[in-house]
């Protein structure tokens, strides 16, 4: 099968959306099928073709920069060639560009498959505003022409204003992740490398900043958990400094930090194997998110398979991997009181191994999904 991926941002940019479809291109390369990628030139040093582990991504120079959203110079010639290529196309949004491709597959009756990964509620200024309204209105249209779409859970789908009217073509779809466990050696050596002390409470936090993240909230939430575990420290594994749209969020953040010193430890971006070590070195994930740009939290299921339990916000979607196994504690939103007494509470009582959370977890083996995908494939291609 030849299969068209669409997405803003793909390797080597990382967030939870770009690492999701390198992982389903990967896997379906794996299985047999030809996967081309269109993306965007985000760095000038990136190349313009090039294979990743099978997988051939194009890249298109940006032309103009609005907040996340890029508009990339070629795409729309291209997009009719890549399109007339495939068999299927997949999109994932959110993405500026989609209504290009809906075009052409409505034009050469090409089927289109939309993995939905959230909706946007866009923070800072106008400007930042005005781009996520702009962007969310142009996929009205590709959400209306899909033939089918992905979402990580129904419970989003439900909650979300954009996905309710097509609940009937929505399906349900586990993010991927790597079937890795990491080994107590692995834990060890990462916790040497870092130089945790033994009697530290590791809380982790993974991924980007971002201002949907809320890290404020964990912020207000320190003291009171340092007054029960002053060896507490909270370690963020992920892109720390840089991130496209978010320079103003790091700032407050930063400025908020400046009490705490070594309470709070920056890693940076880690490779695959510290990753899985992290998870497995965290006495908690958490995972205090604010609105429906977080739609899931692949983090969540990755720290599960390495034992480690989640303190996960109440939202629609990101409170299902909690629900499901047990492992942790939901909050409110925007609560910093219920997150300190969340995570003093989980403290206290360790990880703990459930039953029934690893069969919900084998479902988000990579390997598994991509079969999901190649069903779906197969089912809008009849």
């Amino acid at each position: 099968m030849k299969i068209l991926m669409t997405a803003t941002y793909f390797e080597p940019y990382k967030s939870g959306l770009s690492i999701y479809a390198l992982r389903v291109a990967q896997s379906l390369v794996q299985l047999g099928d030809e996967v081309v990628v269109l993306t965007s030139q985000f760095r000038p040093d990136l190349k313009l073709e090039e294979d990743i582990d099978g997988v051939k991504v194009v890249r298109f120079p940006v032309c103009l920069r609005i907040s996340k959203g890029v508009l990339m110079r070629g795409l729309h010639a291209a997009a009719r060639h890549w399109v007339g290529w495939a068999d299927v196309v997949n999109l994932h949004l959110p993405q500026f560009e989609s209504p290009s491709y809906v075009r052409e597959c409505r034009r050469q009756n090409k089927p289109l498959v939309v993995t939905y990964h959230c909706d946007l509620e866009m923070s800072g200024g106008l400007l930042n505003r005005l781009a996520g309204w702009g962007t969310q209105q142009r996929q009205t249209t590709v959400l209306r022409q899909a033939d089918l779409i992905v979402q990580n859970s129904l419970d989003y789908a439900e909650h979300s204003p954009w996905l309710k009217p097509h609940l009937g073509k929505v399906r349900e779809v586990a993010t991927p992740i790597d079937w890795v466990r990491t080994t107590a050696e692995e834990i060890q050596a990462f916790r040497a490398k870092y130089n945790f002390e033994p009697d530290e409470r590791i809380l982790g936090l993974a991924g980007r900043v971002a201002a949907e993240k809320g890290y404020e909230y964990l912020i207000a939430a320190l003291p009171e958990v340092l007054s029960v575990y002053p060896q507490t420290r909270v370690v963020h594994a992920g892109t720390w400094k840089g991130v496209l749209g978010e320079e103003a969020y790091q700032a407050k953040i930063e400025a908020l930090l400046q009490p705490f010193g070594e309470h709070w430890k920056p890693l940076g971006f880690l490779p695959d194997d510290e990753f899985r070590a992290f998870f497995g070195a965290c006495d908690a994930l958490i995972f205090s998110s604010l609105n429906r740009t977080e739609s899931f939290g692949i983090v969540q299921i990755e720290a599960m398979l390495q034992g480690t339990p989640v303190i996960a916000s109440n939202l629609p979607g990101v409170r299902q991997p909690v629900r499901h196994t047990g492992m942790g504690r939901l909050v409110p939103l925007r609560n910093a009181k219920a997150l300190a007494q969340a995570i003093i509470a989980t403290l206290d009582e360790g990880k703990v191994s459930l039953p029934g959370a690893e069969e919900y977890l084998r479902r988000f083996a990579k390997q598994e999904v991509a079969r999901t995908y190649q069903a779906l494939f197969e089912e809008v291609l009849r």
